[in-house]
């Protein structure tokens, strides 16, 4: 995986050999980060399933203020963590080894500007008990910018979070896009804080 835009750009990163681990095409990442241009830098940014920290580096490397990667497998955390250090970055850039949901419950006082909400495929539940936990944790700060990945064969987020219960009245989609297999999407939380 390449950095491919800020001050790592071109840098490569090694990449956990672990199933279902799939960073970010570099042309999703690129879309995205165009739309993320004038709020990105000096961001609270979390990264909520890191996996190979594709976004979470990338937001890093373009100016974010702080980068909390959350990883729940040990060994992709240790790598990611090592990554962070080679790039000098161990400041700006938090490596947590956590499952999401439990750490966002013991971190009272988080709040974000920008989360990457990019579970796993075959969990697509995970996105909205994310977004719920983040809602009922008060970590969201107003106006809070939500990046959302799935499968384009599924249906949208939106949709699936409104059929579990979770009203996405506040919810207002500011870009949606596909690229090959993959689905994405920008929304803004516009529930005050």
């Amino acid at each position: 995986m390449r950095i491919i835009g800020g001050a790592w750009r071109g840098r490569r990163l090694a990449v956990a050999d672990r199933e279902g681990l799939r960073p970010t095409p570099d042309r999703v990442r690129e879309t995205l980060f165009n739309w993320l241009a004038p709020v990105v830098h000096g961001a609270v940014v979390l990264d909520a399933f890191a996996g190979a920290g594709a976004l979470g580096f990338e937001a890093a490397s373009r100016g974010a203020g702080t980068v909390t990667l959350v990883e729940r497998d040990p060994r992709v955390a240790a790598l990611l963590r090592s990554q962070a250090a080679e790039l000098a970055s161990t400041d700006s850039l938090r490596v947590v080894t956590a499952d999401v949901l439990t750490w966002l419950r013991e971190q009272p006082q988080s709040r974000f500007d920008l989360v990457f909400i990019d579970p796993p495929y075959a969990r697509p539940e995970l996105r909205t008990g994310l977004l719920q936990a983040l809602i009922e944790g008060d970590h969201l700060t107003p106006g809070v910018l939500l990046y959302l990945e799935w499968p384009k064969r599924e249906q949208d987020p939106l949709t699936a979070m409104e059929m579990d219960g979770l009203s996405a009245a506040e919810l207002t989609w500011i870009k949606q896009k596909q690229a090959g297999e993959v689905a994405f999407a920008l929304a803004r939380w516009n529930a005050s804080g």
